[in-house]
């Protein structure tokens, strides 16, 4: 009976993946037509700057200079956030379809966003988050990468993004939280920064040090993981003091 039921089971496998296929292929090409559809109704993205420099005056923040590719913070957010951020169109097509499928589904959103489409969410939606926005953002973070290098993409998203305590942008978290420029910034504080932008409340590492140092050790593994560091390199950063303000 029981070598029987093994192809049975097998059969039945191979129907459900097909089935998941024929799914996933027809999401992908609904999102496709909806991005085609809605690239005319985004607006154009040549004044992501002059939004960016609103952003840092709005918040007293200073501005932030050109970011070299090698910017400690810049590569842990990359390493963390958005590894293929370097190769990406501005999308991540297999969390576009993830995404898509927790539309059909009904499921949570597992998709993970791009640093150009938190930059699209950051200076065009706030804090709007339903499918509409999302896939507005989508739009927009396709026509960011068009117009702006991934070198100024990533310097605007540094410039503005929110880094917990009161520090908008790289240059004013950098100063706020130890004293420093970015450029001056040791890999134990570029790793705490770059976490922190997740949940910067919970990850405070003036307020919840603890919480703040787990969260750094996750950036550290991923600086490990993408080739960045070392595990050697990476575990003296996570022993090195913080010389926290």
């Amino acid at each position: 009976m029981a070598p029987a039921m093994a192809p049975a089971r097998g059969a039945r496998r191979r129907g459900r993946l097909r089935r998941l296929g024929v799914v996933a292929a027809g999401v992908a090409l609904a999102l496709l037509l909806a991005l085609a559809a809605s690239w005319r109704l985004t607006p154009g993205v040549q004044d992501a700057q002059a939004r960016v420099r609103g952003a840092e005056r709005a918040h007293g923040a200073p501005p932030l200079p050109s970011l070299p590719r090698d910017d400690r913070v810049a590569r842990a957010r990359v390493a963390t956030e958005d590894s293929r951020f370097w190769t990406s169109p501005g999308v991540d097509p297999q969390s576009v379809v993830r995404a898509g499928l927790a539309t059909v589904t009904g499921s949570p959103d597992v998709g993970g966003a791009t640093l150009e489409q938190q930059l699209a969410k950051n200076l065009w939606f706030g804090g709007r988050r339903d499918r509409a926005a999302q896939l507005q953002e989508a739009v927009l973070a396709l026509k960011l990468d068009r117009t702006w290098s991934k070198d100024e993409v990533l310097r605007m998203y540094l410039a503005q993004v929110y880094f917990g305590h009161g520090f908008y942008g790289l240059a004013q978290a950098s100063h706020g939280y130890f004293g420093r420029t970015p450029a001056q910034l040791s890999w134990a504080q570029a790793s705490m920064l770059a976490g922190l932008v997740q949940a910067p409340s919970s990850y405070d590492p003036l307020v919840h040090l603890q919480a703040g140092k787990q969260r750094q050790r996750h950036v550290l593994d991923r600086l490990v993981s993408t080739g960045v560091l070392t595990r050697a390199q990476a575990a003296a950063a996570f022993a090195a003091p913080l010389h926290l303000a």
